[in-house]
């Protein structure tokens, strides 16, 4: 005698079995979502600080772009060869702050110089190719800053600030990790 085998056919108790399975977990995820998400930090604060990667390749010489970073302004300066040489030739000790050109700029990227932008009397922007050193200006209280943003006359106690950053291409920097 031959034995057969049967195969039950789908019922439609299977059906609302695995569209309930279905649903459930649906709802599952849906309510997981929201604790899940609420660990992330939120944007605000990973702009506040986050890393700021910046393509210097549109930047001219003798342009300076000006940027944000952790809510700071940033000055980022493509310095021309007479402006490099400007700073450089200076001698030290006739500095307010003294700290040599080569000291706020990366080693090979001399032309490039990245400093905050707001004076470091009492927190004023200044003015760009200004004073008399063609650096910067500050409009406020009268500080005058050179090609490498060091003071050189005026209420400003010391340098605009250079902040931590890294070439990660010949024409690609990132501001805040340094």
């Amino acid at each position: 005698m031959a034995e057969t085998t049967t195969t039950a056919e789908p019922t439609r108790r299977d059906f609302l079995f695995i569209a309930t399975g279905a649903v459930g977990a649906i709802g599952v995820g849906a309510l997981a979502w929201p604790f899940v998400s609420q660990m992330a930090p939120d944007a605000a604060t990973v702009a506040a600080g986050a890393p700021v990667e910046l393509d210097l390749s549109p930047i001219v010489e003798g342009q300076i772009v000006k940027l944000f970073w952790r809510g700071k302004l940033i000055f980022v300066r493509h310095r021309t060869a007479d402006e490099i040489a400007a700073a450089r030739d200076v001698t030290l000790a006739s500095l307010p702050d003294p700290e040599a050109d080569e000291d706020r700029v990366v080693a090979g990227k001399d032309e490039w110089l990245i400093i905050y932008g707001n004076c470091t009397h009492l927190g004023c922007v200044p003015l760009d190719f200004q004073g008399a050193y063609r650096g910067w200006f500050c409009p406020c209280h009268g500080s005058v800053f050179d090609t490498s943003g060091r003071i050189r006359s005026g209420p400003a106690p010391i340098n605009l600030p250079v902040p931590p950053y890294t070439f990660v291409e010949d024409t690609r920097i990132v501001i805040g990790e340094g």
